[in-house]
C-alpha cells in the first residue's frame, strides 16, 4: 500500500478534532465570551451544517482546480481559521472562524478520501480508505479528552493555536511527498438532489439525519449534563468522553458484525429500537455514576453502529448512484448534528437543564426507526432488484 496513506490519514486526524472537540470545552467558551452556552452550541450546530451544504457545492466550484493544489490550500485556510479562533475576542469572531473552518474540513476529508482512492492499486483500496476514517474516528476518542485537559491547562484557545500548528505541519508533509492529482469529473449538484427522489432512498437517509439530531441533542451539552447531574470535575469529565469515544470507535465494528450477521435491514431496526431506549434511559441513570458510565457505552457504541449497515444498504438498494448516496449520507449526518444541537440548545435555553435533554432526543430517535421502517418496507423499483 503507498506509505503516502498514512500523512493522509494524519491530516484526516489533525482536521477531524475541531468539529467534536468544542462540545467539551462549551462552557469554558460560554463563559469567556459572556454568552450563554445555548449560544456557545450554535458553534456546533452552524459548523454541521456549513460542513453538510459545503463539500458538494466546493467541489463543484473547483472542480478544474489540480487536486493536490486544491487540498494544499484549504489546509492553509483551515490552519488561518483556527489561528483566528486563537486570537479572538468576540463571539461573533468566533463563529466567522467556525464558519470558515467547516468549509475548509469539509473540503479537506472529501479530497482526503479522493486522494486515497487515487494513489493505491484497487487490491488496497478498502484498508486505505478505512486508515482515513480511523484518522477521523481517532480524532473523537482522542481529541475531546485531550481538548479538556489543555483547555484546563492553558486556556480554550490554546486548543485551537495546536490544530492550527499540526494543521501546518500536515501541510508541510502534503507539499513535499504528495503527488499531483490529475483533475476528475466531478458529479453535478443537480444529479446528486435528484438521487433522492426515490422514497427508499430519502426515507433510509433521513433515517441517518433524524438519529443523529437524536443523538446530538444531549451530546452536544454532555459537559453541562454531567456537572449537573454528577458536579464532575474536568478530570473526570474528561475520563468520560474517552470512554464515550472508546465506546462510539467500537460501534463502529459492532454495526457492521451484526449486518453481516443478520443482514443490513435488521441490523438497521435493532441499532435503532435500542438508541431510542437508551436515550429514554439516560435521564434515570444520574443517581449511580456506575450505572450512568454503562449507559454511556452503550449510547456510544450505538451512536456510530448505524453507519455500516446503512451504507451497505445504500449501496444494496441503490447501485446505479452509490458513490453519491455515500456522500449524501455523510451530509445526512452533519445535518442530523446541526439540527439536534440547535433544538438541544433551544431546549436547554427554556428549561435551564440538561437531564432531560435526551428525553427530546429519543423523539427524533423514533423518527428515524419509523424512516427506517418506510425504507425497508418501501418496494425497491425493477432496476433495483435486479441489481441487488
Amino acid at each position: 500500500m503507498n506509505w503516502r496513506v498514512y500523512i493522509l490519514a494524519i491530516t484526516a486526524f489533525a482536521v477531524g478534532l475541531v468539529e467534536l472537540i468544542v462540545g467539551g470545552i462549551l462552557p469554558n467558551i460560554a463563559e469567556d465570551l459572556h454568552v450563554s452556552l445555548s449560544s456557545a452550541g450554535q458553534l456546533i450546530t452552524v459548523f454541521a451544517f456549513v460542513y453538510a451544504i459545503s463539500a458538494p457545492i466546493l467541489l463543484s466550484a473547483t472542480a478544474k482546480i489540480e487536486r493536490k493544489q486544491l487540498f494544499l490550500i484549504a489546509l492553509a485556510i483551515f490552519a488561518l481559521s483556527n489561528f483566528m479562533m486563537f486570537m479572538s475576542t468576540t463571539f461573533v469572531i468566533v463563529m466567522i472562524a467556525r464558519i470558515i473552518s467547516a468549509m475548509s474540513t469539509a473540503l479537506v476529508i472529501v479530497l482526503s478520501l479522493t486522494i486515497t482512492a487515487k494513489i493505491v492499486t484497487p487490491q488496497y483500496r478498502a484498508k486505505a480508505l478505512g486508515l482515513i476514517f480511523v484518522g477521523v474516528s481517532s480524532a473523537l476518542v482522542i481529541g475531546v479528552p485531550l481538548g479538556i485537559f489543555i483547555t484546563e491547562s492553558f486556556g480554550w484557545r490554546s486548543v485551537f493555536l495546536g490544530i492550527s500548528i499540526l494543521a501546518l505541519l500536515s501541510m508541510v508533509l502534503n507539499a513535499r511527498f504528495l503527488e499531483k492529482m490529475p483533475v476528475v469529473e466531478v458529479v453535478p449538484l443537480k444529479t446528486q438532489i435528484k438521487s433522492l427522489a426515490n422514497v427508499k432512498v430519502l426515507s433510509a437517509q433521513l433515517t441517518t439525519l433524524l438519529m443523529l439530531a437524536g443523538h446530538y441533542m444531549l451530546y452536544a451539552y454532555l459537559t453541562a449534563f454531567l456537572v449537573e447531574a454528577f458536579d464532575m470535575s474536568a478530570a473526570w469529565i474528561s475520563a468520560c468522553y474517552l470512554v464515550f469515544g472508546v465506546a462510539s470507535v467500537s460501534g463502529n465494528g459492532f454495526g457492521g458484525w451484526l449486518s453481516d450477521k443478520l443482514g443490513t435491514g435488521k441490523a438497521i431496526l435493532i441499532v435503532v429500537t435500542s438508541f431510542v431506549l437508551v436515550l429514554l434511559v439516560i435521564p434515570y441513570t444520574t443517581m449511580s455514576l456506575p450505572l450512568f458510565l454503562i449507559v454511556t457505552v452503550l449510547w456510544g457504541a450505538l451512536s456510530w453502529a448505524l453507519t455500516p449497515p446503512l451504507q451497505s444498504y445504500l449501496i444494496q438498494i441503490a447501485p446505479e448512484t452509490s458513490d453519491i448516496q455515500q456522500s449524501l449520507n455523510t451530509a445526512a449526518l452533519q445535518i442530523g448534528i446541526s439540527i439536534g444541537s440547535a433544538v438541544g440548545g433551544m431546549v436547554y435555553a427554556y428549561t435551564a437543564s440538561a437531564i432531560h435533554l435526551s428525553s427530546f432526543g429519543a423523539i427524533f430517535a423514533l423518527g428515524a426507526l419509523g424512516c427506517a421502517v418506510i425504507s425497508l418496507k418501501k418496494p425497491a423499483t425493477i432496476r433495483q432488484q435486479v441489481n441487488g
